[in-house]
């Protein structure tokens, strides 16, 4: 079932979600509706905020771009992108390699807005799966930046937080704009 997506000014986006402690039959039902609801909106992620649920639950999936990643590891050897996509987690805990570089990035819940977003090039991403699994990613890419983008929705971090000051102010109309909707 394709889900609401949730938009700038709803307080839910500001809000650090809580752990998913259980995977129930329901997380996993909503699970297969954000996949849906993702593919439906053209994105490559999903955050359970975005569709204004108070959940450490994320989806990604790159598998359209297979040359948008140098490498991936999964617990250490090397996996194809088609094997892991899409990628649906919680709880994500993530380490960053230390260089850094911007590319553009917009969002599903900030309708109309793209902006360069600085970050870090590498992740250490470990993602608890819904099998019960827990595993660690290592990649570069648009997938770094997906896991990155998607895991701080889930601590109330919108893209719109990390843009340099220029780009805030030029962004600042058209935000204010957004909040002014009642998209709620």
């Amino acid at each position: 079932m394709i889900l609401e997506i949730t938009q700038y000014g709803n307080p839910i986006l500001r809000k650090k979600c809580q752990p998913v402690t259980e995977v129930t039959d329901e997380i996993k039902e909503l699970a297969d509706d954000m996949v849906e609801t993702m593919v439906s909106a053209h994105g490559v992620g999903l955050a359970a905020p975005q569709i204004d649920r108070d959940l450490q639950l994320a989806i990604v999936d790159v598998s359209h771009d297979p040359e948008c990643i140098s490498y991936l590891r999964v617990d250490g050897e090397n996996a194809a992108l088609e094997d892991l996509m899409p990628l649906t987690f919680i709880n994500p805990e993530l380490e960053f390699g230390s260089d850094k570089e911007a590319s553009t990035e917009g969002c599903l819940s900030i309708d109309g807005i793209n902006a360069p977003v600085k970050r870090p090039i590498e992740v250490k991403a470990t993602l608890e799966l819904l099998d019960g699994r827990t595993i660690v990613v290592e990649t570069d890419g648009l997938l770094s930046r997906a896991i990155q983008h998607e895991t701080d929705h889930l601590n109330g971090i919108l893209f719109t937080d990390r843009l340099s000051t220029a780009s805030k102010v030029s962004i600042r109309r058209k935000l204010k704009r957004l909040t002014h909707k009642d998209r709620y």
